[in-house]
């Protein structure tokens, strides 16, 4: 778990240090360096009831990149919208999309004030990338600033990506949230999401509860660990992709398994779902 020397030495306009932030806290799980000692102790209160909660985030973004080269490499998709973008702590979708498609385009949403300043200094660097500041889980609105850049073509396929992030919604509308992105894009279009899980079974439920509890009652104040039911929800008017939603890690894996998951990696699933 990163350290106190490995905080950020400048702090951008608008992040409260006071605060725990999602991506922030994604970053220290990932060994990165943007983050606070509010975000660390999320991460240390969870591993209370969980040590290796940082495999949640390994899980998640280790899915996403595998993920990406499908959608790039086999599907052929040129057009990104990821929800949440999070920090580039380690490889983010336009780096892995545009190693196999150069011209793909990647538009990135997110609010988070540290998150903005990278993307800020990401568009002078890549053409093909574009950030806006929204709250994805305001779909209309986000969906409308979007739009209003002109930088993707809603009348072609186009990949939309929530990857760790509606977990952070605690309500009980994410299906109608994401009805709302599906409606957005056309026939051929594909959605990517990975969620915290609770596998309904006695051993696995407790852990993915204790989890809950310490994440919601952080200084993070987010993190649903919701039921197979409740994700499939989240792929409304889609067809699964192949292995189907799934544990992150068993999303066709790039070799075989030489350890069995952790109890923590059994909390975490995907899928991707392709608009009919």
């Amino acid at each position: 778990m990163p350290d106190a020397t490995k905080a950020p030495s400048s702090i951008p306009v608008g992040v409260d240090t006071t605060r725990a932030s999602i991506a922030r806290v994604y970053d220290a799980a990932l060994n990165g360096k943007d983050n606070y000692e509010i975000d660390r102790e999320v991460l240390r209160q969870v591993a209370t009831v969980a040590p290796q909660v940082n495999d949640l985030a390994w899980s998640n973004r280790n899915f996403l990149i595998r993920a990406c080269r499908f959608l790039a490499g086999q599907a052929g998709i040129t057009q990104y919208l990821d929800c949440g973008s999070g920090l580039p702590t380690a490889e983010n979708t336009h780096q892995v999309v545009q190693r196999l498609k150069p011209e793909a385009k990647v538009l990135y949403i997110d609010n988070d004030p540290v998150v903005l300043a990278h993307g800020r200094a990401l568009l002078e660097e890549n053409d093909n990338t574009l950030f806006v500041s929204a709250d994805i889980f305001e779909p209309d609105e986000a969906l409308a600033l979007v739009k209003e850049q002109d930088f993707l073509d809603f009348d072609q396929p186009i990949a939309v990506i929530q990857n760790g992030t509606l977990h952070h919604y605690i309500g009980d509308d994410g299906p109608a949230i994401m009805q709302k992105y599906v409606d957005a894009v056309v026939p051929g279009s594909y959605t990517v999401v990975a969620h915290f899980y609770d596998p309904q079974t006695p051993e696995h439920s407790e852990v993915a509860r204790k989890m809950e509890e310490k994440f919601v009652h952080s200084p993070m104040g987010s993190g649903k660990f919701r039921t197979r039911d409740q994700l499939l929800a989240l792929f409304p008017g889609q067809e699964l992709v192949p292995p189907g939603l799934v544990l992150c890690d068993d999303w066709w894996p790039d070799g075989p398994r030489v350890k069995p998951l952790n109890q923590v990696e059994e909390c975490i699933a995907g899928g991707v779902g392709r608009k009919l």
